[in-house]
């Protein structure tokens, strides 16, 4: 199931491009803006973004293995299957959260914010940058921001049965979220509205919702 999991991840990336803007476009178009007026922007966009997606990577890697060596001695397709039913319902929490009907990922976020509270300060030690190779590590400190969507990938992770499945997964989100985080600055200020919009996020709210009712159905046929 990893492919249709990496899909799956890439998916949520790409339909959640709205809420990367809000909670890393700031960052972003902070960090592009401090560049001088002579120097190209796009090392920095780019080697930010590679370095949010190489933490992605590294969480899912570690949660990927962590899961699948707690159920290496176990009925290992009856728990995946649990932790797939878990990942399913994840992912109609995020399309409720996206078409605004729900907001209790953010409680999740506020327990990932403890960790960030020591995470954030290496951030600021980084600044300003004094060349794109500096974006890299500032890029690594700012993929462990508390976001709900990253944690509803992390589900996904965890349900990919190894180390490896788990980072293809994250690997997939992280792609899918650089569309939208590539257009930092002046056009990421264009295209927001557009991704903000009310029918915008009801249809990407609708996709996700019909993937995890699919989803949702492939783990109660594992479990029945």
């Amino acid at each position: 199931m990893t492919n249709v999991d990496f899909i799956g991840a890439l998916g949520i990336g790409l339909l959640g491009a709205g809420h990367c803007l809000g909670m890393c476009g700031g960052v972003a178009a902070a960090m592009s803006f401090g560049v001088p007026a002579e120097r190209a922007k796009w090392p920095y966009i780019l080697l930010y973004n590679l370095g949010r997606i190489t933490s992605y990577i590294v969480a899912g890697t570690l949660i990927g293995g962590a899961v699948a060596s707690l159920l290496a001695l176990s009925d290992l397709t009856h728990h995946l299957a649990v932790l797939r039913l878990f990942a399913a319902v994840m992912m109609l929490l995020l399309a409720a959260y996206m078409a605004q009907l729900w907001n209790g990922l953010s409680y999740i976020e506020r327990i990932g914010s403890k960790l960030w509270r020591y995470i954030s300060p290496l951030s600021s030690k980084l600044m300003p940058l004094r060349s794109p190779l500096y974006a890299y590590p500032f890029g690594v400190v700012w993929g462990w921001l508390p976001c709900g969507l990253v944690y509803s990938a992390l589900s996904w992770a965890a349900v990919a049965g190894s180390a490896s499945g788990g980072g293809l997964v994250m690997l997939g989100f992280g792609l899918g979220t650089l569309p939208a985080m590539l257009t930092v600055g002046a056009f990421a200020e264009r295209i927001k509205p557009i991704l903000n919009n009310c029918l915008v996020r009801l249809a990407c709210a609708i996709m996700l919702a019909v993937y995890g009712l699919y989803t949702l159905q492939g783990a109660l046929k594992l479990l029945i």
